[in-house]
Parts: C-alpha cells; sequence; structure tokens
C-alpha cells in the first residue's frame, strides 16, 4: 500500500521552501477569489531578492489581496495580466501594473495558450483525504485546465476550505510543493437592498418560470433578484459564479434542478464567493459541480440546458439595445467575463432568455444609463443582436424580434423620467425613431 503521508511529508515546507522551485521567467497563475493562495502571493516579492530572478509574470484576475510585488518597488521584476478586473486589478491598471486580456471566459485559456502558457499554478486546496487526493475547492474558472498543463503546482493547504465536488481534485503525486495554513476565507455578505433593487428583482423574476435553469452575478442587482425567486419552485443552476442568494434559493428548496436537462439535479458553476453561509452550503453537498469554465461557460454547453435564462448586469445601454458591461469611454473597469457566453448560451436553449438588468441612474441620479448611444470609447460587451430583454426599475424593455423603432420606445419607457424627453430629442437627431 502507497504511503499517501510519507510522500505529503516529503513535500510539504515552507513558503519559502515553495518558491525556491520559482525560476526566472516562470508565468504564474494563481487561483482566484476565495481559492486565493494568500500567504504565499504575499511573500512572492522575495522573489526578487534572489540574484537568478529578473522577470516574473503573473496572470492575475479578480484580485483579492493587496501585496507587496503590487508595489513600485518590484514593478521591474513582476508583470501582471488579466481576464477579469477587481477593484485591485483596477488599480493596477490606472498605475500601469496590469493589463486586460480581452476574451470569452469559455476561450480565455485555449486562447491565451495559443500566444503564450503559465507554466506555474499556485492555488489553494483541502487537506489530503485517505486516497492522497485534495481539492480546490471555491474556484475552477482556469484552474482544472493548468493544474493539467503547467510544469510547477503549489498548494496552499487550508482546512477552512470546503470540500466541493466536480472537477476538483488533484493528488498528491502531481503536486510539486505544498503548505500549510489557517487562513480565513474572504467573505462578502448580501447586499443591502434598496428599493430600486428590490423592483428590478420583482420585474426579473416575472420574467422567470418555474422549472428555469438561471444563471447571476455578483452584486446588489443579482441578490435582489435571488431574493425575489424566493416563491418560484424547482429552479435549476448552470453559472459561472454561485453566490450567497443561489445559497439560500437551495437551501430553501426553491432550487432543485429537477427539471433541468444537462445535469439534472446538480448545481452546476466555475466559482463560489460569498458568505460563510454559501461556503457551508457547498461543502460536501453532493448536488455541487464545481467545474472547469472553458466547459461551463461554453454556449454550446450552456445551450443544453431548456428554459436557460441568462441574468446579467451592465454600465450602459443604448437606444438600440448595445451593451456596454466593461467599461465607460477608454477607462476600463471589469471585463467580458462569461457574459457572452451565457447570453449566447441561453439565446441558442430551447426556450431560452437573455436578460440585462441595470438601476437606470448613475451617479446619484445624475446620469442615464440609457443613452443615446454608448459613451465613445465604450467597448461593445453584447451586441445588439443577443439581448432580450432590459431591465431598470421603471419595468422591462422587450428587444427580441422587434425593430430599431420598437426598441427605442421600449428602452425610454423604461428610463428614468427626467431623461426620457432627452432621450427622445435624441433618438429624433440620430433618426432612430
Amino acid at each position: 500500500m502507497v504511503d499517501y503521508q510519507k510522500i505529503y511529508d516529503e513535500k510539504k515546507g515552507t513558503v519559502a521552501d515553495a518558491l525556491a522551485i520559482i525560476s526566472d521567467g516562470d508565468y504564474i497563475v494563481p487561483g482566484y477569489c476565495a481559492n486565493e493562495p494568500f500567504t504565499i502571493l504575499a511573500q512572492l516579492h522575495t522573489l526578487q531578492e534572489r540574484e537568478d530572478i529578473h522577470k516574473i509574470r503573473v496572470l492575475y484576475s479578480l484580485a483579492n489581496g493587496d501585496y507587496p510585488f503590487f508595489g513600485d518597488a518590484y514593478k521591474e521584476t513582476f508583470s501582471l495580466d488579466s481576464y477579469f478586473f477587481g477593484a485591485t486589478n483596477r488599480r493596477l491598471y490606472q498605475e500601469g501594473r496590469c493589463s486586460y486580456i480581452p476574451v470569452n471566459l469559455h476561450e480565455a485559456t485555449k486562447r491565451k495558450d495559443s500566444h503564450d502558457e503559465p507554466n506555474v499554478y499556485i492555488g489553494s486546496a483541502t487537506p489530503m483525504d485517505k486516497h492522497g487526493y485534495m481539492r480546490i475547492s471555491l474556484g475552477n474558472l482556469v484552474d482544472r485546465h493548468y493544474m493539467d498543463k503547467v510544469d510547477k503546482i503549489i498548494l496552499e493547504i487550508n482546512p477552512n476550505l470546503p470540500v466541493v465536488n466536480g472537477d476538483t481534485e488533484i493528488h498528491i503525486r502531481d503536486v510539486d510543493r505544498v503548505v500549510e495554513v489557517n487562513t480565513p476565507l474572504p467573505t462578502i455578505p448580501l447586499s443591502k437592498i434598496e428599493k430600486e433593487d428590490e423592483a428590478i428583482g420583482k420585474y426579473v423574476a416575472s420574467l422567470v418560470n418555474d422549472g428555469d435553469t438561471i444563471q447571476l452575478g455578483i452584486g446588489r442587482i443579482p441578490d435582489a433578484i435571488a431574493l425575489a425567486l424566493a416563491d418560484k419552485k424547482d429552479l435549476g443552476i448552470h453559472t459561472e459564479m454561485i453566490n450567497s442568494g443561489m445559497a439560500v434559493l437551495i437551501q430553501n428548496g426553491v432550487v432543485t434542478n429537477k427539471k433541468k436537462t444537462l445535469h439534472r439535479g446538480k448545481t452546476v458553476g466555475t466559482f463560489a464567493f460569498g458568505d460563510q453561509n454559501l461556503y457551508d452550503c457547498l461543502d460536501n453537498n453532493p448536488t455541487i459541480l464545481m467545474l472547469p469554465a472553458e466547459y461551463v461557460n461554453n454556449p454550446a454547453v450552456i445551450a443544453q440546458n431548456d428554459n436557460m435564462v441568462a441574468i446579467n448586469t451592465a454600465i450602459q445601454v443604448d437606444l438600440t439595445g448595445q451593451v456596454g458591461s466593461e467599461g465607460i469611454g477608454s477607462r476600463h473597469y471589469s471585463g467580458s467575463g462569461g457574459q457572452t457566453d451565457m447570453s449566447q448560451g441561453a439565446n441558442h436553449a430551447k426556450n431560452g432568455r437573455s436578460i440585462i438588468a441595470l438601476h437606470s441612474t448613475a451617479k446619484n441620479g445624475t446620469i442615464s444609463t440609457i443613452q443615446p448611444y454608448l459613451t465613445p470609447g465604450t467597448v461593445v460587451t453584447l451586441s445588439r443582436n443577443c439581448v432580450d430583454y432590459i431591465v431598470t426599475e421603471y419595468g422591462i424593455a422587450a428587444l427580441k424580434g422587434r425593430n430599431v423603432r420598437e426598441r427605442v420606445e421600449n428602452l425610454i419607457a423604461i428610463a428614468h423620467p427626467d431623461f426620457r424627453e432627452e432621450l427622445r430629442e435624441a433618438a429624433k437627431k440620430l433618426m432612430l425613431w
């Protein structure tokens, strides 16, 4: 009988021991969100102290931590790429330290690898079981892909991580170094729901039927939508992100996945980020499948879910239905993520629906989020060809099958009343009406 504990002990060491296997020119991809290897990343800057290290690249999306290697003192050694910005990535981008890779999530690894490939994976995992396996737990966006391809794998072993089923396991034989930590998991509470969020949630819920399969994102609007779905029956989940609101729906029996036509009985996602109740809900839960984004976000896979409802948010929408979700003008804010994937998948599903939900105004009511045209320079995340409904706190604008005049009328009707006349005049000048 193989002694897996002996193999584990031989590979166990300090952060310094783990970083000793990093070489000059390595391209590191860390785990994301709650699966971030916080302890190791906090010491990554020490590589600069080595005479043989001159350049290290890091493919780092949805950053949670704020580490020394982000600082100006390390900018000659460390460079960063990102598929999707969080607050830290945005700051680093503005400082010229981080560059964005435009890509749809399901193709992220394939398209990246066609140019250059990371060769080191650093992630977080659950303690080893009796069979010699650990699980990467709360994130599988690109993790499985790179664990199967890179030259070196380093894992933080964190007992606070829940055991999450799916394509998450990795054997101790395939790991180069392990570092034991006891790091608290990052959490985000359920949002405080304002009256506008509640109204949006109710409108979106009216477009969701019992037995539908849903996808949601993160933030106040997705949380409000989850709460508004509380009276539905037998919902399914096929989503990029499993959020805290979804955990409540699972625990209350609203989500059963009984009606799904793909992975019946299973909640399918690529990563989870939320409150402790979410992590507890996922722990050793046999109905959860945490699968790679290259599979979950593939529109051809998504479309196999009959009654698939993709529900996403945006920053701006123009009067013909073009959706900008990544930034305003040249200012980059987040990324396309899986929004296009999910929308296209829902478009091709039997009785599928693609919904964009957003507040009617921004900056304390001073700016309409429905514009005659997107702010010049704004990236179009979703083509107007693939959005079925736009929802604000003022109602639902149906776009599917509508001509431009009908779209303009429907979108002005859900704009904030203070901006409707202005939008009408602009539509006339642009010959949209």
